[in-house]
């Protein structure tokens, strides 16, 4: 390699005295932090919230997937700790973004935690850095969006400094993949962006997939979250059709699944939730106005998913109806407000809409959650609400239970017992048989 300065980062790479700075502790920048200090890099991880901070300094894990003892391991390393103190980025070789890319209440982008990312990492940008951008976004953000304000004091993108797109692929609580197992896509700015950039995350994956740009790379991890949200789309669409029908939804979906090729099962719910599903779509949808093409089949597949917390209300009412019971005051108990089972992750979750359909009805809303205490403050929802216990008396004191998230430490056999309606929108009461419970399926 000509360049000199990428050769001396590849060198440093190699060695594992490469700084790697992590910009966001979350649920994508937290599992980076930890693989890279495993292998023996020095880790710096940056955060504004003082309370993820003092949790990675202290040893101490705030994602109920990642173990505790993960955090101790890097903890008691030295050369690893967090801060923010966003001073000390000029020390690290390798700085991976991965802060939110929200949409604004237009559903359009919302780019303000890039923009301000990139202006902090600006005013220390030095030579011989690699920036990667880990955060989901529409094709050209690196270009258009990183790489000017990195530029402005006269360093150069693949030259001076280097630039690459690699998209976070985190599953929060799949057993079978984490970060370190999973394949990671990169998109370099120049050739020699893409060589260090690889490098580096060969250190902690199993393999890279490069691509030519990363204009590529980003359209790569929307292709891969549009995929899924238009399939789950089909499935929900199909069990609103298929119920009319009286056909189970479940069990045709489970039949299917027998054909060797050809299909992979998707499964209806409450509505889409976490970071990437419900938003990312819309992130091309924005782009692709801008060169006057319409995208018809993801803006419907986006309807119906939305849809879905409304459907799920309608059906709750019509089962208490079924009963001489109204939706107006009547006291709900929902099971489950994480976006999926066995997580504590409350983005985008359906759950939220779902409180607020029930209060805007006249419901009295609680919840039960093994993994979330407290309704945490989102963008849209200041709920004031804590987990109740899950006991036989509570249930029988409810017009009806809802199934939002279908957790596997929850008794559902007791749940069946005592209540006298679930409405089930996640299959959850189907492996149990008869119990004493109305079982009603949204």
């Amino acid at each position: 390699m000509r360049n000199q300065i990428a050769q001396k980062l590849l060198n440093k790479i190699e060695n594992r005295t490469a700084v790697v700075g992590v910009i966001g502790l979350g649920y994508v920048g937290l599992p980076l932090a930890i693989e890279f200090a495993r292998v023996g890099f020095p880790v710096t991880g940056f955060d504004l919230d003082e309370k993820k901070i003092r949790a990675v300094n202290g040893g101490r894990s705030y994602i109920k997937h990642i173990p505790p003892a993960a955090v101790r391991e890097i903890s008691g390393r030295e050369k690893c700790s967090a801060t923010a103190d966003f001073n000390l980025l000029r020390k690290a070789d390798c700085v991976l973004i991965c802060v939110p890319t929200p949409l604004t209440s237009h559903q359009e982008p919302d780019m303000t935690y890039i923009e301000a990312t990139v202006a902090v990492i600006a005013r220390s940008l030095r030579v011989g850095q690699l920036i990667i951008l880990e955060s989901t976004t529409y094709p050209g953000t690196t270009r258009e969006i990183v790489r000017p304000p990195l530029e402005a004091k006269g360093l150069k993108a693949g030259k001076d400094f280097f630039l690459a797109f690699s998209p976070e692929r985190e599953d929060p609580g799949n057993p079978d993949y984490s970060t370190s197992s999973i394949p990671k896509v990169v998109g370099g700015i120049n050739p020699a962006s893409l060589t260090v950039a690889r490098a580096l995350y060969e250190a902690i994956v199993p393999a890279t997939i490069p691509v030519s740009s990363p204009d590529a790379a980003e359209a790569t991890k929307l292709l891969e979250n549009i995929y899924r949200s238009i399939n789950i789309a089909l499935v929900n669409e199909l069990k609103v059709v298929f119920e009319k029908m009286g056909v189970d939804i479940w069990e045709v979906i489970n039949a299917a699944s027998s054909k060797p090729f050809g299909f992979t099962p998707f499964y209806p719910g409450p509505g889409l939730g976490g970071h990437c599903i419900p938003i990312d779509p819309f992130y091309l949808t924005w782009r692709a106005r801008e060169f006057d093409t319409p995208t018809r089949f993801i803006q419907l597949a986006g309807e119906i998913n939305t849809a879905m917390p409304e459907r799920v209300i309608d059906r709750l009412a019509g089962a208490l109806n079924d009963e001489e019971k109204s939706l107006k005051g009547s006291l709900i108990l929902l099971l489950g407000v994480a976006y999926k089972k066995d997580v504590d992750d409350m983005r985008e979750s359906p759950s939220l809409r779902l409180i607020e359909l029930l209060r805007e009805r006249g419901a009295e809303v609680e919840y039960h959650d093994p993994y979330v205490p407290v309704l945490p403050r989102t963008r849209k929802y200041r709920y004031h609400l804590k987990s109740v216990s899950l006991t036989p008396s509570r249930i029988r004191k409810t017009s009806a239970v809802l199934i939002a998230t279908e957790h596997t430490s929850v008794n559902y056999r007791m749940v069946g017992e005592n209540a006298s309606l679930i409405v089930d929108t996640r299959n959850a009461m189907a492996a149990l048989g008869r119990v004493k419970a109305r079982v009603v399926r949204a």
